[in-house]
């Protein structure tokens, strides 16, 4: 197979001389539809509206208040209205910007704190404690921890974006924006997101401002922003859902940015509830939702969901971790007039690499689309030879959003990054139209005497059981097989009932569970590792299942001493 180019058309002018905050806020292009007046974020839960207008000034008030010099600013908080204020206003002053997560304990935000080198953190007045902590031990001042304004929170003692932003709005001029030269977007730093990372801990991956920009042209190309016709996927007056995390790259890219750029309004959630949020794309009449596996599950498994009339939803799309054919076809019947699919992207790309073609309404293969405009990809072989079409192997590709390495690890990017190519670490098919199948983590595929299986196949199959509400699988050595698949299964309530009321119900369960797979898979891939039942499956703020959880959860399980009778 050679190198495949995507066929979803020519990129337009992408500026190498911008920052992201005046690409978003400040600049037109040519595939940027002109936004009717309207709200750019709506607060879930207060229902307060913020316009351009008021972005630009809130963003220009913060960042005159913070005119000290400065290189980068942590954001330890959930989403949050003033969220992309603060890293638009880090961006005006030439900072960079590194997000955390909120449930960090303070050893995992003294990690992030030291390996980014932060020195102002904002934080939520729920995370206080652990900001503080950490700014102590990793020699931040702790005048330097700024809150987010809540309301209800005790913030007199502290100082907080509102104050400051009020401060900066009152004061001359502190600061003059920083302005890129020619090409410097392509180097100049705008975030350090971490990478789930498969093997040691999460690295900071180095984003300059050119690979956003790059990846929002990238999608409107592909989506054919600003063009007049009918089936229009992303357009002015829609609006979007942003339950994902902004510290996360599918949350801060796709689902902001780039709807920003489309004019649509973003429904900006702090706190994900399933419940609240089946009110909440009602009461907003949400149009758009980019959610993740964990979400998709919940809308096609969940009886709560039945009880709403979705119609007027236009797009739902899936990333983080692929999805099968059987859970792909159960939501066209909860979304009846939406466009469906999945995309694919990774932090070290900038986010988005495929998604199904503009001229498919549904893609319901379980596949991850096409590559998006100007992107090249090859898939290689364990052996380092060319893998044929729809044959698997490392999908290998080179983008324009390519961010530029790990940030202090050399050795790592050395690994990932190679001569302007990204490594990907993900088994993949793709046939001659740049069309991809994700299989699974090259590091988390199963060796079952010999044959490849890939996990994400399996729990798809599982995820089609009635009585399986969310599932995990994971392998267990064997001395003669290598390994075997074991699934870990939350069942349904109702099923939960069955196995209450009666003991031999749960035996039923998993040997009817297991002939589910056996009836729709191969032979080797059937469950010889058996079922274990759990409360709930594992998984990191962006749906990835922790699946390294659920294999020691196996192990022990395996090495406990059985009671002598």
């Amino acid at each position: 197979m050679a190198e495949v180019v995507s066929p979803a058309g020519i990129l337009p002018h992408i500026p190498d001389d911008l920052t992201l905050a005046q690409f978003i806020l400040d600049t037109d292009h040519v595939r940027k539809p002109v936004r009717k007046s309207g709200a750019w974020i709506v607060d879930d839960q207060s229902g307060r509206k913020i316009g351009l207008e008021e972005l630009r000034t809130r963003t220009y008030g913060l960042a005159n208040a913070l005119s000290i010099r400065y290189n980068i600013l942590l954001i330890y908080s959930p989403n949050h209205v003033d969220y992309l204020v603060a890293a638009w206003a880090a961006h005006r002053l030439g900072a960079a910007v590194s997000g955390a997560n909120p449930l960090f304990t303070v050893d995992e935000l003294v990690y992030q704190i030291n390996t980014v080198k932060a020195a102002v953190i904002i934080t939520h007045p729920d995370s206080l404690n652990v900001a503080l902590a950490s700014a102590y031990a990793t020699g931040v001042s702790a005048d330097r921890v700024i809150l987010f304004d809540v309301e209800g929170a005790d913030t007199t003692q502290r100082a907080t974006v509102q104050v400051l932003v009020s401060q900066g709005l009152a004061s001359a001029p502190n600061f003059t924006e920083r302005k890129l030269a020619p090409a410097e977007g392509k180097t100049k730093v705008a975030f350090l997101n971490f990478s789930s990372g498969t093997t040691g801990r999460p690295k900071a991956v180095a984003i300059p401002h050119y690979a956003p920009i790059a990846n929002v042209i990238q999608l409107a190309t592909h989506h054919k922003v600003g063009e007049d016709y009918a089936g229009q996927r992303f357009k002015p007056g829609d609006v979007c859902c942003a339950v994902l995390p902004l510290y996360h790259i599918y949350g801060l890219v796709f689902n902001a940015h780039y709807a920003f750029f489309c004019g649509m309004t973003v429904v900006l959630t702090a706190k994900y509830n399933f419940l609240r949020f089946l009110k909440s794309i009602i009461k907003h009449r949400i149009t758009h939702l980019m959610l993740v596996p964990p979400h998709i599950v919940q809308l096609c498994k969940h009886p709560a969901a039945k009880s709403y009339d979705f119609s007027h939803v236009r797009y739902v799309t899936s990333g983080a971790a692929p999805l099968s054919r059987e859970v792909m076809e159960q939501l066209v019947e909860v979304f009846p007039n939406a466009d469906l699919g999945q995309s694919y992207g990774l932090t070290e790309s900038c986010t988005v690499i495929s998604t199904w073609a503009a001229n498919k309404r549904c893609d319901l293969s379980g596949g991850a689309g096409q590559l998006l405009p100007g992107i090249i990809g090859r898939v290689e072989k364990p052996d380092g030879t060319l893998a044929d079409f729809d044959e698997p192997g490392e999908l290998v590709v080179k983008t324009q959003a390519l961010a530029l390495g790990y940030a202090n690890n050399l050795e790592a990017t050395k690994e990932t990054f190679v001569n302007g190519w990204l490594r990907t670490g993900d088994e993949v098919k793709m046939n001659r139209e740049g069309e991809i199948v994700v299989l699974d983590r090259l590091k988390e595929m199963l060796k079952v005497r010999g044959f490849q299986v890939a996990p994400a196949e399996l729990e798809g199959c599982i995820l089609d059981h009635p009585d399986v509400t969310d599932t995990c699988v994971v392998g267990i050595q064997d001395e003669y097989s290598g390994e075997l698949p074991l699934a870990f299964v939350v069942l349904h309530p109702d099923a939960t009932k069955r196995v209450e009321e009666s003991p031999q119900a749960a035996n039923e369960i998993k040997a009817s569970i297991m002939k589910h797979v056996v009836d729709n898979k191969v032979g080797y891939k059937k469950l010889a590792g058996g079922v274990e039942f759990i409360d709930v499956v594992p998984k990191n703020p962006s749906g990835k299942l922790l699946r390294r959880v659920l294999r020691d959860k196996a192990r022990e399980m395996r090495t406990k001493p059985k009671a002598k009778l």
